[in-house]
């Protein structure tokens, strides 16, 4: 007779199987799903950081491709990104910084010492922002096209292969490369 505890340990073991199968060929497994993709890019927040340039919703509807980026002076992705903004910045991408759940004057110390390549700089201390733009931590990066449309979304740092093989194919795309 076959007991009903000697069947549970393979029926979960292909539970598990299936849960794995179904992940590894839904569509795109590295994306994260952002519903703003194709959508005008939701507000930004009125307050700057001290010191430097306010970022405006004028920024985000420029008539050039631009760049979204959130990012804390407390987020060690975000300093490993950092030197990838400022190579774009020095290249005439302008990027719109979006600081968030952080301390003024440890971003503004951040952003003094390592340089800043945003062309304006939003201060969202509370993460409100980062909410309506469905940020789930820091960094992530949006494409938007000249009139603020929402291209793509980048949620990791802008480094190595996924940037290589995810981001960089959508900039071009946008930019028309």
């Amino acid at each position: 007779m076959i007991k009903p505890l000697m069947i549970a340990p393979p029926l979960i073991f292909a539970g598990f199987v299936a849960l794995a199968a179904v992940g590894m060929f839904r569509d795109d497994p590295e994306g994260l799903p952002s519903t703003l993709v194709g959508q005008m890019a939701p507000g930004i927040p009125e307050a700057a950081l001290d010191g430097f340039p306010p970022a405006t919703a004028e920024m985000l509807a420029s008539g050039e491709v631009t760049l979204v980026n959130f990012w804390a002076s407390w987020c060690p992705p975000c300093r490993v990104e950092h030197p990838k903004l400022l190579e774009m910045a020095a290249a005439g991408l302008p990027i719109v910084g979006i600081n968030f759940k952080d301390q003024a004057g440890t971003a503004r110390k951040y952003l003094e010492d390592d340089d800043n390549p945003f062309v304006g700089v939003g201060f969202d201390p509370q993460g409100r922002t980062a909410i309506d733009w469905g940020v789930t931590a820091p960094p992530e990066t949006f494409i938007l096209d000249g009139d603020g449309t929402v291209l793509f979304r980048f949620a990791g740092p802008l480094v190595g292969s996924d940037y290589e093989q995810r981001f960089l194919p959508a900039l071009n795309a946008a930019l028309g490369r």
